[in-house]
């Protein structure tokens, strides 16, 4: 984290106009140019102002502060806009780098977020100046101590909180985040009728359900890539929902617990398409239900085959050139060399080990699914 030190630096003018008039040459080049004032710290501005473009547009084009570490743990712009809460006032128990409550300040009158670390928590408020956010209020307290005094009501609590241990392990259960939003339900009550609450892509949909009955859960991906686990405890459930943010954002939305059944026998011969759900279909356990009546998928993990291609689905259809059973000497003997898409759902061997038996390598000559049906392995050539 940046010491207060650093954080006077990073705000001086000396620091701020190197850091602008270096934002487009290369990090390394930055930091051993002895003319750049400050050069390591410049160059870290840099390196993360780059990779701002595309994550948080809107911090790069303010210039913000991104210390590393908080860089590394905000959601991206994208997902925070998506967050469907509104009303006059919000609490944000977890401010960071203020992603979130940049998008909360959006949809409410008034934010109020929470930072319990000071020197982040000066980085949040300097930076939501150089946004032009002014309905924004940083309070400097840990969650636990700023529920247990404050006398003000909310239409809405925002948590999302850190998944790391202290000593930097991942943490999956929702008691071991800090804050731990169970323990503190109670006095999050107190305050608000409603709460969001982001989890880690790790998080299980069932668990959430457990926990919070009556909710809305909402699995996101953002450019096929799973990226956060949403509750929305409103009572307005339980519902789960998977939404795929692209353009445009498709989403479906089922009851807990509803099925389809199976499809018949998999006959390989018959099928001309095959269909990809896209990750947070996988992941909320939707894909059948997605697929119904337009392909056959014997999984929630694994992969549609249809006869015709099928319309408006959560996922990247292909055309299929073959299906014929797994059989890593044939493709060795027929595709040895040549560069390989691997594509593989259900299947045990990992993407590396099934170019290891075929004697593939990276490249897009030729795009092969692998997968399991009905105990046995299947390989689909795709055009």
């Amino acid at each position: 984290m940046i010491a207060p030190e650093e954080y006077e630096l990073l705000v001086s003018g000396a620091v701020t106009r190197a850091v602008a008039e270096n934002r487009g040459r290369d990090p390394l080049e930055v930091a051993l140019d002895a003319r750049v004032p400050h050069a390591r710290i410049v160059a870290t501005q840099v390196k993360y102002l780059q990779r701002a473009a595309r994550k948080l547009p809107s911090y790069a084009a303010a210039q913000c502060i991104l210390p590393p570490l908080a860089f590394e743990q905000a959601s991206s712009e994208r997902c925070a806009e998506h967050k469907n809460i509104a009303g006059d006032a919000v609490l944000d128990l977890t401010c960071g780098l203020g992603v979130d409550a940049l998008a909360l300040s959006r949809r409410f009158g008034r934010v109020v977020t929470l930072e319990r670390d000071a020197v982040l928590a000066r980085i949040a408020q300097e930076n939501f100046r150089r946004l032009g956010v002014a309905n924004v209020e940083v309070v400097c307290a840990p969650a636990e101590e700023y529920l247990a005094r404050t006398q003000e009501r909310f239409d809405w609590v925002y948590a999302d909180p850190d998944r790391r241990s202290a000593t930097g392990r991942k943490l999956v259960r929702l008691e071991d985040c800090s804050p731990s939003v169970p323990a503190l339900l109670p006095a999050i009550r107190r305050v608000a009728g409603r709460l969001c609450l982001k989890n880690s892509p790790l998080f299980d949909v069932g668990e959430a359900l457990r926990l919070f009955p009556q909710s809305r859960v909402e699995v996101v991906s953002l450019e096929g890539e799973c990226k956060e686990v949403l509750v929305y405890d409103d009572g307005n459930g339980p519902a789960v929902t998977a939404t795929a943010l692209g353009n445009p954002d498709r989403e479906f939305t089922a009851c807990p617990g509803a099925s389809v059944p199976l499809p018949e026998t998999f006959d390989p011969q018959r099928y001309a398409w095959l269909t990809v759900p896209d990750a947070a279909l996988q992941k909320a356990r939707l894909a059948r239900l997605q697929l119904a009546g337009k392909a056959d998928i014997w999984s929630d993990n694994g992969f549609g085959f249809s006869v015709r291609k099928p319309e408006e689905v959560l996922g990247k259809v292909f055309a299929i050139e073959a299906v014929e059973p797994y059989d890593p000497r044939r493709l060795r003997r027929e595709l040895s060399g040549r560069g390989a898409t691997i594509l593989k759902r259900d299947f045990p061997l990992s993407a590396d080990e099934i170019m290891r038996r075929t004697q593939l390598r990276p490249g897009d000559d030729v795009r092969l699914a692998f997968t399991k049906i009905d105990g046995r392995f299947w390989t689909v050539r795709l055009k």
